[in-house]
């Protein structure tokens, strides 16, 4: 019998699990049979399982009619005051906490199991850019990882290749946060990092996608080159949404020309943009076009357009082109934002059992779910040729090492602070372990609005400003005073630097999903995440 969690040792290979199930086809539950030496078969699947220096690798061949799931079984003792936390498919929603043992609950990507309050802490997940959607459960005496192979909602059939699902890690520390930086580390031995700390300004949160020119742009770069004051890194100044006809509604492409009339000239607007000092950046969409074209699927329709297929080359040479020509056109940050939506057709709050989940299929399905996303960002990766990627509700475990940065959380708002706490707040506090291990987490903007009070928004301001990860301010020009002002300078320096020096952690995160506690090398923070008095007067 394995020792219990809260005493096992800090790094050891994962014991060879002690059941094995597989789906194969679209519903067919076979208990494998163990033939030796990590090798199990059922149904005509074989599942093989590897020890691989620390870890272990789990690899699979499918049947004719193809194969569906994986549920690998650990027989392991759980102390019954464990606190137990998990990830999100792509961005949190404000859903990220620890809670007591819930046997059915899913938990992406990996699972901490803390004994008690603040106590020894084990972890279990699946190294970067698996070749599926990974998800644990923890019961009293029993560890499973649940590796869904599919290709969208159907049986992934990938012929006599075999199929890299996953490769299992663990970690152990004293501390929950210890452990959670320390199994980040195990589950992403190369990640892609900015050279330097990455701060600017973003224009959504005031304008969000509406009656905005290069004027305005413009604008924006000189303050938070005003803020940075000279500092040696320089700052960036991303345009969102609203750069393309249909803006302020998340359209989708062609995006070889910028709106008639206001935008005709986007080389010449980055040009501009560097005069000022800052660096540019641009968002896109880049799997929705308005129009079909060959890289479309075939009569579906989402938001309004036509969702790319990126199982197809077409899908993939349109992308590439789309990252190429903003390269060629002078932008050296490139936000791409809804991939996961236009795949999936859902977002992924709540932490669903599935993160694919209706009927929605690819053209090839000779490769899983996973291993298109994966081709996807590496597509955008090699294209962006040197530029700064962020991936915004893109699957922060299958990105890793493919983008730069990483939006960990759903938006924040210039309309409703209440939004900002729930979102922001809980995506840094609890991802900020994977920052500089996965990814440089990005928790969102900070808006400085006339619709949200900035005595709370400057907290927010503050945290992300010394957490080190990137600090991204939204400022609506009605909304500057010489204390934001203040504030916003010392922050986007501060943020330059680096953040604190030693970084911070939340303390209080086992009890709540908005930590006010933080810990410092040179003493505690202490934040006050009241309600601010801004938007609906009911919780949402």
């Amino acid at each position: 019998m394995p020792e219990p969690l809260s005493s096992r040792k800090e790094t050891a290979v994962p014991d060879l699990p002690n059941s094995v199930e597989v789906v194969t086809g679209t519903h067919a539950v076979r208990y494998a049979t163990h033939k030796g030496d990590g090798v199990f078969t059922a149904g005509g699947a074989r599942i093989e399982v590897t020890p691989q220096g620390d870890a272990l690798r789990l690899t699979a061949e499918a049947p004719p009619e193809g194969l569906s799931l994986i549920v690998l079984r650990w027989r392991v003792p759980t102390p019954g005051d464990a606190l137990v936390l998990g990830d999100a498919w792509e961005r949190a929603y404000g859903d990220l906490q620890w809670r007591p043992l819930q046997p059915d609950r899913p938990l992406p990507w990996y699972a901490l199991v803390s004994a008690g309050f603040d106590g020894p802490t084990t972890g279990w997940g699946v190294r970067t850019r698996a070749g599926a959607l990974c998800a644990w459960t923890v019961a009293h005496d029993e560890v499973t990882l649940w590796a869904d192979v599919r290709s969208g909602a159907l049986p992934v059939r990938p012929g006599r290749r075999v199929v890299d699902v996953a490769t299992v890690v663990t970690a152990r520390a004293d501390s929950p946060f210890a452990a959670h930086r320390d199994l980040s580390s195990a589950m992403s031995p190369d990640p892609l990092l900015p050279a330097e700390p990455v701060v600017g300004c973003n224009n959504w949160y005031y304008a969000y996608g509406k009656g905005f020119g290069p004027d305005a742009v413009l604008r924006d770069a000189r303050t938070v080159v005003e803020y940075a004051d000279g500092h040696p890194v320089r700052p960036y100044c991303v345009i969102d949404d609203g750069w393309t006809e249909g803006g302020g509604s998340a359209p989708g492409g062609p995006w070889d020309r910028g709106l008639p009339g206001v935008f005709d000239d986007m080389a010449d607007v980055a040009a501009r943009i560097r005069e000022t000092g800052a660096r540019p950046g641009l968002w896109f969409r880049p799997l929705l076009s308005s129009v079909e074209t060959p890289a479309t699927r075939p009569g579906t329709i989402l938001d309004g357009g036509h969702p790319l297929d990126p199982s197809t080359s077409a899908a993939l040479d349109t992308v590439t082109a789309d990252v190429s020509r903003f390269r060629s056109w002078g932008y050296e940050l490139l936000k791409h934002d809804f991939s996961t939506y236009d795949v999936t057709g859902r977002f992924a709050s709540g932490q669903p059992a599935r993160l694919v989940d209706r009927d929605w299929t690819f053209a090839d399905r000779s490769r899983t779910t996973a291993e298109i996303l994966v081709d996807f960002y590496r597509a955008i990766a090699r294209a962006a040729d040197g530029a700064l990627v962020i991936g915004c509700n893109t699957v922060g475990h299958l990105a890793a090492g493919l983008v730069h940065l990483q939006r960990v959380g759903d938006d924040t708002s210039g309309r409703d602070w209440r939004r900002t706490r729930r979102m922001g707040v809980n995506a840094l506090a609890f991802r900020l372990a994977q920052h500089g291990r996965l990814f440089h987490v990005d928790a969102d903007c900070v808006p400085c609005t006339p619709e949200t009070p900035w005595s709370a928004h400057r907290q927010y301001l503050d945290l992300v400003a010394r957490s080190g990860t990137a600090l991204f301010v939204s400022v609506d020009p009605a909304a500057r005073t010489a204390q934001a002002d203040d504030d916003l300078s010392a922050a986007v320096r501060r943020a330059l630097d680096g953040g604190e020096p030693g970084g911070i952690e939340p303390l209080d995160w086992q009890r709540t999903t908005v930590p006010r506690h933080w810990a410092a090398v040179d003493g505690p923070l202490l934040y006050d995440w009241s309600d601010g008095g801004s938007g609906w007067p009911y919780p949402v």
